[in-house]
């Protein structure tokens, strides 16, 4: 459906780019589109739209001077150049759009990253005073005014206190950015109150400030306060466990090895104060889907600051997003070789993309043998593996994972309901249901209102003929806390079909095919209950639907085949 939307939309452009030659050779005669002109600037705008930089890079760098009367061009071009790292060629090309008058806020942005990369912030300074912004949207002007005022601070040397009348030209109403360039400038002037800044950012319960524990960590880190450092750590990772910034630099310290992330960023450096700015903008705009922009400032974050190799995650995040997966693998194995926790994340991801491609047994294989080159693999690694297995039907070796983090954690650990749960399912699977009945009632023990575990064990008794009515009382808690899951409502419906509440199971089940059109199960069992209910055509229809489905099993296939002749054999 993207790609039909996609396609009508290049036709539109099409149409209104013909409109526009029409026009300019009606102007001036002068003015001549060829073919080649018009193939290439479609080739490359289609390229782009589906984030194949490097072919719309190709087709855009045959395009001479078009600039001159399209801006959609420039900008595409722009966004293309950055998009493939190709930042020198973006600024010759950024500052031939200034000699133009032609520049706007992302080729500004890159002169001025390109001067600041330099150290050259008398022409950064320059630059930002005398450009044009009338055309700036309130994202654009805020960018340009946090710069602005980081080159102030350093080029003209201010005091703290200076510097922060600088900053009160920030607008108010960008709250969170304020308190985070007001640690950044704390950490910069390295002044008496910025321990008390940095603590109250993270514990600011408002917004998830987790990510600045790095960098007070590595503000005590420069200061040789390593014990500290891995307090602050430790108290952080109790809170979100599964932060994998915090969990390499944390996993750093204690290894006593060569300390990469360390050296990753320095808050008096304000290039690189100004990359995690971009890298702000780059995840708000990935959070909104806006995947091709997002690349935008996070290749610029990474050209401003090329050791914070943490950027690349977002960056794979965005193309696995946008379907490139080619590219997401390639930042992933960029990530690998700096430490257990990135190149942990690394394989996991990189697995995942295989199985996409079903190559299910290449992605077995190389997740076991990361999972094996492990240092001291932790609880959650552990975890993830045996998630992997379970999911990928290698039920009994799951089971050995799982049974060794239980071994390591008590009840009260945040994982223990998980692989319980985990657990549970791959005992089940394997027809062990005395153990994947305790492991369940276990999980639910610890923690009651998780919908999914509630509607597995439901489910579970449904089938074997057992505690219906405590099912169907557990499976109208699971809809409440789930009220629009397929599974869930499914579930619901077939305890009441169970129960033969015949009229009232139609409607759950009803609802369950509308959530979830494609399953097989679902349709089989909303025939089931318009069978039941008299309307025998319907559900003749609902069972030949789940013939036409892809990935059915034989075992369904052959009991549907009969009920289309004979109707459901059994009620219970």
């Amino acid at each position: 459906m993207n790609k039909i939307f996609k396609l009508i939309g290049i036709i539109l452009q099409t149409f209104f780019f013909y409109i526009l030659i029409f026009i300019s050779s009606s102007m001036s005669l002068e003015k001549h589109y060829t073919r080649d002109t018009i193939s290439n600037y479609f080739s490359g705008i289609i390229s782009l739209q589906n984030n194949d930089y490097e072919y719309s890079y190709n087709f855009f760098k045959k395009l001479n001077n078009l600039e001159d009367n399209h801006y959609k061009f420039s900008k595409s071009y722009i966004e293309t150049l950055v998009n493939n790292s190709k930042i020198n060629e973006a600024f010759k090309y950024s500052k031939k759009l200034k000699s133009k008058k032609k520049n706007f806020f992302q080729s500004d942005i890159i002169i001025i990253s390109k001067f600041i990369k330099n150290n050259n912030l008398s022409k950064a300074n320059d630059y930002l005073a005398s450009t044009n912004k009338n055309n700036y949207t309130p994202l654009h002007d805020l960018l340009s005014q946090i710069i602005f005022s980081w080159v102030t601070v350093e080029k003209s040397k201010l005091n703290y206190d200076d510097a922060k009348e600088v900053f009160k030209l920030i607008s108010p109403k960008y709250k969170n950015i304020k308190k985070i360039n007001d640690i950044f400038l704390n950490c910069y002037f390295d002044t008496a109150k910025v321990n008390e800044k940095f603590l109250n950012l993270i514990n600011d319960q408002t917004t998830d400030f987790s990510r600045y524990t790095f960098f007070y960590a590595n503000y005590l880190l420069k200061k040789d306060l390593i014990k500290k450092a891995n307090s602050i750590l430790n108290s952080q990772l109790k809170l979100t466990p599964r932060n994998l910034l915090l969990n390499q630099l944390y996993s750093d310290i204690n290894k006593k090895k060569e300390n990469y992330l360390k050296n990753s960023f320095d808050c008096k450096n304000i290039s690189n104060i100004i990359a995690e700015l971009l890298y702000i903008t780059a995840n708000a705009l990935s959070n909104q889907s806006l995947y091709s922009k997002s690349n935008f400032y996070i290749n610029l974050a990474k050209y401003l600051n090329q050791d914070f190799f943490s950027y690349n995650t977002l960056l794979a995040e965005n193309f696995i997003m946008i379907g490139n997966f080619e590219k997401a693998k390639k930042n992933y194995l960029l990530l690998n070789r700096y430490g257990d926790h990135y190149s942990w994340h690394s394989s996991k991801q990189i697995a995942s993309l295989d199985i996409e491609k079903s190559q299910t047994e290449k992605a077995l294989k190389s997740i076991e043998t990361s999972y094996k080159n492990l240092n001291s693999p932790d609880n959650y690694q552990t975890y993830d593996f045996a998630q992997f297995l379970k999911n990928n039907q290698k039920f009994k070796k799951s089971i050995k994972y799982y049974s060794k983090i239980l071994q390591n954690i008590k009840r009260s650990h945040e994982l223990y309901p998980k692989v319980k749960d985990g657990r549970g399912i791959a005992y089940e699977q394997i027809g062990d249901w005395p153990k994947a009945e305790k492991d369940f009632l276990d999980s639910l023990e610890v923690k009651p209102n998780q919908a999914y575990v509630i509607n597995y064990l439901a489910y579970s008794w449904i089938e074997k003929g057992i505690n219906i009515e405590k099912s169907l009382k557990m499976l109208e808690e699971a809809n409440r806390l789930r009220s629009n899951d397929g599974y869930i409502t499914d579930s619901l419906g077939w305890a009441l079909y169970k129960l033969k509440k015949y009229e009232k199971a139609e409607e759950y089940l009803k609802k369950a095919v509308q959530l979830m059109p494609l399953d097989p199960i679902v349709n089989d069992h909303f025939a089931d209950i318009l069978w039941m209910n008299g309307e025998r055509l319907q559900a003749r229809y609902y069972w030949r639907h789940v013939l036409s489905l892809k990935d059915v099993e034989d075992e369904l296939k052959n009991k549907i085949e009969n009920k289309i002749l004979n109707g459901p054999t059994t009620l219970n």
